[in-house]
Protein backbone atom coordinates (compact mmCIF):
# COMPACT_ATOMS: atom_id res chain seq x y z
CA UNK A 1 0.00 0.00 0.00
CA UNK A 2 1.50 3.14 -0.96
CA UNK A 3 0.59 6.82 -1.13
CA UNK A 4 1.28 9.76 -3.52
CA UNK A 5 3.24 12.62 -1.19
CA UNK A 6 3.66 15.65 -2.83
CA UNK A 7 5.52 18.34 -0.95
CA UNK A 8 6.00 21.82 -2.05
CA UNK A 9 8.61 23.31 1.23
CA UNK A 10 8.60 27.19 2.00
CA UNK A 11 11.29 28.66 0.43
CA UNK A 12 11.94 31.70 2.90
CA UNK A 13 13.08 29.41 5.67
CA UNK A 14 13.62 32.27 7.97
CA UNK A 15 10.03 33.84 7.62
CA UNK A 16 9.20 30.00 8.57
CA UNK A 17 10.88 29.87 11.42
CA UNK A 18 10.71 33.51 13.22
CA UNK A 19 6.81 34.28 12.06
CA UNK A 20 5.46 30.70 11.76
CA UNK A 21 4.31 31.69 7.89
CA UNK A 22 2.36 28.51 6.41
CA UNK A 23 3.89 26.43 4.01
CA UNK A 24 1.83 26.42 0.11
CA UNK A 25 0.96 22.70 -0.53
CA UNK A 26 0.18 22.02 -3.41
CA UNK A 27 -1.67 18.90 -2.33
CA UNK A 28 -2.63 17.75 0.95
CA UNK A 29 0.24 15.78 2.75
CA UNK A 30 -0.70 11.98 3.03
CA UNK A 31 0.35 9.84 5.67
CA UNK A 32 0.37 6.64 6.83
CA UNK A 33 0.62 4.83 9.82
CA UNK A 34 0.61 1.31 11.76
CA UNK A 35 -2.83 1.74 14.23
CA UNK A 36 -2.96 -1.52 16.65
CA UNK A 37 -6.75 -2.71 16.59
CA UNK A 38 -6.39 -6.32 18.53
CA UNK A 39 -4.44 -6.67 21.36
CA UNK A 40 -1.61 -9.44 21.21
CA UNK A 41 -2.29 -12.98 22.10
CA UNK A 42 0.81 -14.60 22.61
CA UNK A 43 3.56 -13.50 19.14
CA UNK A 44 2.39 -10.31 17.64
CA UNK A 45 0.35 -11.40 14.21
CA UNK A 46 0.72 -8.90 11.50
CA UNK A 47 -3.80 -8.90 11.69
CA UNK A 48 -3.40 -7.33 14.80
CA UNK A 49 -2.30 -4.32 13.09
CA UNK A 50 -4.16 -1.91 10.43
CA UNK A 51 -1.91 -0.01 7.94
CA UNK A 52 -4.15 3.51 7.45
CA UNK A 53 -3.75 6.62 5.18
CA UNK A 54 -4.44 9.98 6.58
CA UNK A 55 -4.34 13.44 5.91
CA UNK A 56 -2.29 15.32 8.21
CA UNK A 57 -3.89 18.30 9.70
CA UNK A 58 -2.21 22.36 10.09
CA UNK A 59 0.58 22.78 12.38
CA UNK A 60 -0.41 24.67 15.62
CA UNK A 61 2.27 26.78 17.24
CA UNK A 62 4.84 24.92 19.03
CA UNK A 63 4.44 22.33 16.49
CA UNK A 64 6.94 20.43 13.87
CA UNK A 65 6.36 18.39 11.13
CA UNK A 66 8.72 15.14 10.41
CA UNK A 67 9.65 13.26 7.66
CA UNK A 68 9.93 9.64 9.65
CA UNK A 69 13.99 8.16 8.80
CA UNK A 70 13.89 5.84 11.53
CA UNK A 71 11.93 3.82 13.95
CA UNK A 72 12.89 1.95 16.71
CA UNK A 73 10.94 -1.74 17.23
CA UNK A 74 11.58 -2.62 21.15
CA UNK A 75 10.48 -5.52 23.74
CA UNK A 76 8.64 -3.06 25.69
CA UNK A 77 6.20 -2.53 22.66
CA UNK A 78 5.07 -6.31 23.11
CA UNK A 79 4.70 -5.92 27.16
CA UNK A 80 2.78 -2.83 27.25
CA UNK A 81 0.47 -3.66 24.45
CA UNK A 82 -2.26 -4.68 26.61
CA UNK A 83 -2.40 -1.31 28.82
CA UNK A 84 -3.97 0.84 25.96
CA UNK A 85 -7.14 0.97 24.94
CA UNK A 86 -8.53 -0.05 21.22
CA UNK A 87 -7.59 1.04 18.24
CA UNK A 88 -4.37 2.95 19.02
CA UNK A 89 -0.91 4.21 17.15
CA UNK A 90 1.72 2.26 17.54
CA UNK A 91 3.88 4.47 19.60
CA UNK A 92 7.74 4.10 19.73
CA UNK A 93 10.78 6.43 19.54
CA UNK A 94 11.62 6.88 15.87
CA UNK A 95 13.79 9.78 14.36
CA UNK A 96 12.70 12.05 11.76
CA UNK A 97 13.77 15.55 9.58
CA UNK A 98 11.33 18.87 10.42
CA UNK A 99 10.07 19.36 6.94
CA UNK A 100 7.37 22.47 8.39
CA UNK A 101 7.95 23.75 11.40
CA UNK A 102 6.27 26.28 13.36
CA UNK A 103 8.53 26.73 16.42
CA UNK A 104 11.68 28.49 15.98
CA UNK A 105 13.67 26.52 18.03
CA UNK A 106 13.64 23.88 15.95
CA UNK A 107 13.84 25.15 11.76
CA UNK A 108 13.59 23.27 9.09
CA UNK A 109 16.62 20.13 8.26
CA UNK A 110 16.04 19.86 12.55
CA UNK A 111 16.69 16.03 13.36
CA UNK A 112 13.67 15.25 16.00
CA UNK A 113 13.82 12.37 18.41
CA UNK A 114 10.09 11.91 19.49
CA UNK A 115 7.98 8.82 20.74
CA UNK A 116 5.13 9.09 17.60
CA UNK A 117 5.89 5.73 16.48
CA UNK A 118 5.01 3.77 13.40
CA UNK A 119 4.39 6.40 11.10
CA UNK A 120 6.12 7.98 7.67
CA UNK A 121 5.15 11.30 8.38
CA UNK A 122 4.16 12.68 11.77
CA UNK A 123 3.21 15.64 13.79
CA UNK A 124 5.56 16.50 17.49
CA UNK A 125 3.90 18.87 19.64
CA UNK A 126 7.76 20.57 20.90
CA UNK A 127 6.07 22.13 23.49
CA UNK A 128 6.59 18.83 25.53
CA UNK A 129 10.04 18.89 24.60
CA UNK A 130 11.28 15.97 27.80
CA UNK A 131 14.73 13.97 27.74
CA UNK A 132 14.36 10.58 26.24
CA UNK A 133 11.52 10.97 24.45
CA UNK A 134 10.93 14.55 22.75
CA UNK A 135 13.83 16.40 21.76
CA UNK A 136 16.21 17.77 19.46
CA UNK A 137 18.77 14.81 18.36
CA UNK A 138 22.30 16.06 19.90
CA UNK A 139 25.55 16.47 17.69
CA UNK A 140 27.25 12.91 18.13
CA UNK A 141 30.70 14.11 16.10
CA UNK A 142 29.82 12.63 12.86
CA UNK A 143 28.24 9.46 14.39
CA UNK A 144 25.27 7.11 12.98
CA UNK A 145 21.91 9.42 13.28
CA UNK A 146 20.36 5.80 14.42
CA UNK A 147 22.53 5.95 17.33
CA UNK A 148 19.41 8.13 18.93
CA UNK A 149 17.45 5.81 19.30
CA UNK A 150 20.17 3.19 20.21
CA UNK A 151 23.78 3.12 21.98
CA UNK A 152 22.79 6.69 22.38
CA UNK A 153 19.21 6.80 23.49
CA UNK A 154 17.26 5.16 25.64
CA UNK A 155 18.76 1.98 25.52
CA UNK A 156 22.23 3.30 25.84
CA UNK A 157 20.86 5.26 29.46
CA UNK A 158 19.42 2.11 30.27
CA UNK A 159 22.45 0.04 29.98
CA UNK A 160 24.70 2.98 31.59
CA UNK A 161 22.11 3.82 34.28
CA UNK A 162 21.04 0.05 34.91
CA UNK A 163 24.72 -1.17 35.50
CA UNK A 164 26.12 1.63 37.01
CA UNK A 165 24.04 2.83 39.26
CA UNK A 166 21.84 -0.26 40.17
CA UNK A 167 24.54 -2.75 39.95
CA UNK A 168 27.21 -0.33 40.80
CA UNK A 169 30.17 -2.89 40.15
CA UNK A 170 33.40 -2.76 41.24
CA UNK A 171 36.89 -3.50 39.65
CA UNK A 172 37.44 -7.13 39.18
CA UNK A 173 33.54 -8.51 40.42
CA UNK A 174 32.15 -10.66 38.09
CA UNK A 175 28.50 -9.26 36.42
CA UNK A 176 26.32 -11.53 34.50
CA UNK A 177 24.22 -10.26 31.64
CA UNK A 178 21.14 -12.41 30.15
CA UNK A 179 19.52 -11.21 26.57
CA UNK A 180 23.18 -10.41 26.23
CA UNK A 181 23.22 -9.81 22.10
CA UNK A 182 20.51 -7.76 22.47
CA UNK A 183 19.94 -3.45 22.46
CA UNK A 184 20.86 -3.10 26.22
CA UNK A 185 22.30 -5.99 26.99
CA UNK A 186 25.32 -6.20 24.35
CA UNK A 187 26.14 -2.38 25.96
CA UNK A 188 25.94 -3.56 29.46
CA UNK A 189 28.75 -6.50 29.02
CA UNK A 190 30.79 -4.05 27.64
CA UNK A 191 30.40 -1.35 29.58
CA UNK A 192 31.19 -3.72 32.43
CA UNK A 193 34.48 -4.63 30.67
CA UNK A 194 35.18 -1.25 30.83
CA UNK A 195 34.81 -1.02 34.66
CA UNK A 196 37.42 -3.66 34.66
CA UNK A 197 35.12 -7.00 35.43
CA UNK A 198 34.82 -10.49 34.38
CA UNK A 199 31.41 -10.59 32.33
CA UNK A 200 29.41 -13.70 31.54
CA UNK A 201 26.53 -13.32 28.83
CA UNK A 202 23.64 -15.89 28.15
CA UNK A 203 22.22 -15.28 24.49
CA UNK A 204 20.28 -17.50 22.44
CA UNK A 205 22.62 -18.97 19.40
CA UNK A 206 25.92 -19.77 19.47
CA UNK A 207 26.07 -17.51 16.53
CA UNK A 208 25.82 -14.48 19.06
CA UNK A 209 27.98 -16.82 21.54
CA UNK A 210 30.75 -16.38 19.00
CA UNK A 211 30.01 -12.22 18.65
CA UNK A 212 29.69 -11.99 22.37
CA UNK A 213 33.29 -13.35 22.89
CA UNK A 214 35.27 -12.76 19.61
CA UNK A 215 33.81 -9.03 18.59
CA UNK A 216 32.71 -7.59 22.14
CA UNK A 217 34.85 -8.46 24.70
CA UNK A 218 32.74 -10.65 27.01
CA UNK A 219 34.77 -13.07 28.96
CA UNK A 220 32.46 -16.21 28.90
CA UNK A 221 29.13 -16.31 26.81
CA UNK A 222 26.80 -19.51 26.51
CA UNK A 223 23.87 -20.13 24.62
CA UNK A 224 21.33 -20.73 27.39
CA UNK A 225 19.35 -23.51 24.84
CA UNK A 226 22.72 -25.41 25.24
CA UNK A 227 23.78 -25.46 28.27
CA UNK A 228 23.17 -26.39 32.37
CA UNK A 229 23.41 -22.56 33.57
CA UNK A 230 24.42 -23.70 37.06
CA UNK A 231 27.05 -25.54 36.11
CA UNK A 232 28.59 -23.12 33.45
CA UNK A 233 28.08 -20.84 36.22
CA UNK A 234 30.47 -22.90 38.96
CA UNK A 235 33.01 -23.14 36.02
CA UNK A 236 33.09 -19.29 34.69
CA UNK A 237 32.35 -17.55 37.98
CA UNK A 238 34.32 -19.89 40.35
CA UNK A 239 34.16 -16.53 42.75
CA UNK A 240 30.03 -16.68 42.15
CA UNK A 241 28.37 -13.39 40.65
CA UNK A 242 28.54 -9.92 42.57
CA UNK A 243 26.18 -8.37 39.57
CA UNK A 244 23.47 -9.54 37.40
CA UNK A 245 21.67 -7.29 35.01
CA UNK A 246 18.01 -9.03 34.02
CA UNK A 247 16.56 -8.60 30.74
CA UNK A 248 14.70 -11.71 30.45
CA UNK A 249 13.24 -13.11 33.87
CA UNK A 250 11.77 -16.68 33.96
CA UNK A 251 13.66 -19.91 35.30
CA UNK A 252 17.30 -18.74 33.72
CA UNK A 253 17.19 -15.43 36.57
CA UNK A 254 16.05 -17.70 39.60
CA UNK A 255 19.16 -19.83 38.95
CA UNK A 256 21.24 -17.32 38.42
CA UNK A 257 20.03 -15.71 41.67
CA UNK A 258 20.92 -19.24 43.10
CA UNK A 259 24.64 -18.57 42.04
CA UNK A 260 24.95 -14.80 43.45
CA UNK A 261 27.47 -13.96 46.43
CA UNK A 262 26.45 -12.11 49.79
CA UNK A 263 25.26 -8.69 48.87
CA UNK A 264 25.24 -9.41 45.60
CA UNK A 265 22.97 -6.72 43.46
CA UNK A 266 20.23 -7.55 40.38
CA UNK A 267 19.14 -4.68 38.29
CA UNK A 268 15.37 -6.04 36.48
CA UNK A 269 15.29 -4.22 33.31
CA UNK A 270 13.10 -6.71 31.63
CA UNK A 271 11.22 -10.23 31.05
CA UNK A 272 10.87 -10.75 27.90
CA UNK A 273 11.02 -14.50 28.09
CA UNK A 274 7.34 -13.69 29.26
CA UNK A 275 6.57 -11.19 27.20
CA UNK A 276 4.29 -13.42 24.97
CA UNK A 277 2.82 -15.37 27.53
CA UNK A 278 -0.97 -15.33 29.06
CA UNK A 279 -1.29 -13.01 31.88
CA UNK A 280 -3.35 -15.24 33.52
CA UNK A 281 -1.19 -18.73 32.74
CA UNK A 282 2.51 -17.27 33.45
CA UNK A 283 5.31 -19.50 33.33
CA UNK A 284 6.45 -20.34 36.82
CA UNK A 285 9.98 -20.16 37.71
CA UNK A 286 11.64 -21.89 41.28
CA UNK A 287 11.55 -19.91 44.26
CA UNK A 288 14.40 -17.80 45.05
CA UNK A 289 13.76 -15.37 48.08
CA UNK A 290 15.37 -17.60 50.61
CA UNK A 291 18.61 -17.08 48.93
CA UNK A 292 17.37 -13.32 48.84
CA UNK A 293 17.31 -13.19 52.25
CA UNK A 294 19.76 -15.18 52.92
CA UNK A 295 22.29 -13.69 50.86
CA UNK A 296 21.08 -10.25 51.45
CA UNK A 297 20.90 -9.51 47.83
CA UNK A 298 19.67 -6.37 46.68
CA UNK A 299 17.38 -6.98 43.92
CA UNK A 300 15.48 -3.61 42.25
CA UNK A 301 13.90 -2.93 38.90
CA UNK A 302 13.90 0.47 37.30
CA UNK A 303 12.75 2.13 34.08
CA UNK A 304 14.88 4.41 32.24
CA UNK A 305 12.95 7.38 32.74
CA UNK A 306 13.78 7.84 36.49
CA UNK A 307 17.23 8.85 34.96
CA UNK A 308 15.97 11.09 32.49
CA UNK A 309 17.33 14.12 33.88
CA UNK A 310 20.75 12.57 34.02
CA UNK A 311 21.47 11.59 30.53
CA UNK A 312 23.73 14.68 29.56
CA UNK A 313 25.68 13.32 32.10
CA UNK A 314 26.12 9.73 30.28
CA UNK A 315 25.81 10.82 26.49
CA UNK A 316 29.48 12.64 25.97
CA UNK A 317 30.84 9.29 28.53
CA UNK A 318 29.45 7.02 25.88
CA UNK A 319 30.35 8.79 22.59
CA UNK A 320 33.61 9.04 24.08
CA UNK A 321 33.79 5.30 24.33
CA UNK A 322 32.30 4.39 21.07
CA UNK A 323 35.06 7.00 19.37
CA UNK A 324 38.15 5.54 21.38
CA UNK A 325 37.00 1.96 20.29
CA UNK A 326 35.85 0.97 24.16
CA UNK A 327 32.11 0.29 23.02
CA UNK A 328 31.71 -1.14 20.08
CA UNK A 329 27.76 -0.72 18.33
CA UNK A 330 26.16 -3.90 16.97
CA UNK A 331 22.70 -2.60 14.60
CA UNK A 332 20.23 -4.83 12.95
CA UNK A 333 18.85 -2.68 10.55
CA UNK A 334 15.65 -3.34 8.40
CA UNK A 335 14.66 -1.11 5.35
CA UNK A 336 10.85 -0.12 4.60
CA UNK A 337 8.14 1.20 6.20
CA UNK A 338 5.95 -2.03 5.07
CA UNK A 339 8.63 -4.47 6.71
CA UNK A 340 8.17 -2.55 10.11
CA UNK A 341 6.18 -5.46 11.58
CA UNK A 342 8.44 -8.30 10.16
CA UNK A 343 11.62 -5.96 12.34
CA UNK A 344 9.09 -6.05 15.68
CA UNK A 345 8.12 -9.93 15.55
CA UNK A 346 11.68 -10.94 14.30
CA UNK A 347 13.11 -8.64 17.07
CA UNK A 348 10.74 -10.58 19.58
CA UNK A 349 12.29 -14.31 18.41
CA UNK A 350 15.86 -12.80 19.17
CA UNK A 351 16.95 -12.44 15.19
CA UNK A 352 19.08 -9.38 16.12
CA UNK A 353 22.56 -9.08 17.33
CA UNK A 354 22.71 -5.16 19.13
CA UNK A 355 19.85 -2.50 18.71
CA UNK A 356 16.85 -3.47 16.34
CA UNK A 357 15.71 -0.74 13.61
CA UNK A 358 13.95 0.32 10.72
CA UNK A 359 15.22 2.83 8.16
CA UNK A 360 12.83 4.15 5.80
Amino acid sequence: MKSKVIYDSCQNVELLNNNFAECNLKEMLKARKYIVKKHFEGVPKRDDFEIVEFVLPALKLGEVLVKTEWISVDPYLRARNAMYRLPFDQFSSQIGQVIESHHNKYPVGTKIVSHIGWCDYGIVDMNEEEPLRTYKLPDFEALPTSYGIGVLGRPGATAYFGLLDICKPKFGETVVVTGAAGAVGSLVGQIAKIQGCRVIGFTGSDKKVRILEDELGFDFAFNYKTVDISEVLKNAAPYGVDCYFDNVGGEISSVIIKEMNTFGRVACCGSISSYNDNPDKMSKASIVQPFIAGKQIQLEGFNVSRFADRWHEALPVIVNWIKTGQLKVKEHVTIGFDNVFGAFVGMLAGENVGKAVVRM
